[in-house]
């Protein structure tokens, strides 16, 4: 264990990292719904709620231009079920 004390921008740094993990797994899920569902992206954009090019930044992975909100709502309009577990660090 680190003898460094534990302070708020490291606090900052594990809240943005947990968030990105979670906006990761949400794309990861919407742009494998996309593909099994044989979607083009005018009609995912349709389902979603979103325009065409929101679609595009999600199948290209550009994590920093969603919110959590968004995506769970985006997985929502897809029937998805999402979940979360939380749990003590070590």
């Amino acid at each position: 264990m680190s003898n460094q004390p534990f302070t708020a921008s490291k606090s900052r740094d594990h809240s943005a990292s947990e968030n990105m993990k979670l906006r990761s797994s949400l794309m990861s899920a919407l742009k494998e719904f996309i593909i099994r569902s044989r979607l083009n992206q005018v009609d995912a954009a349709k389902l979603f709620g979103i325009t065409q090019p929101r679609v595009s930044n999600l199948m290209r992975g550009k994590t920093t231009l969603f919110g959590l909100d968004t995506l769970v709502n985006m997985a929502a309009c897809a029937g998805l079920q999402v979940q979360i577990s939380v749990l003590m660090s070590a």
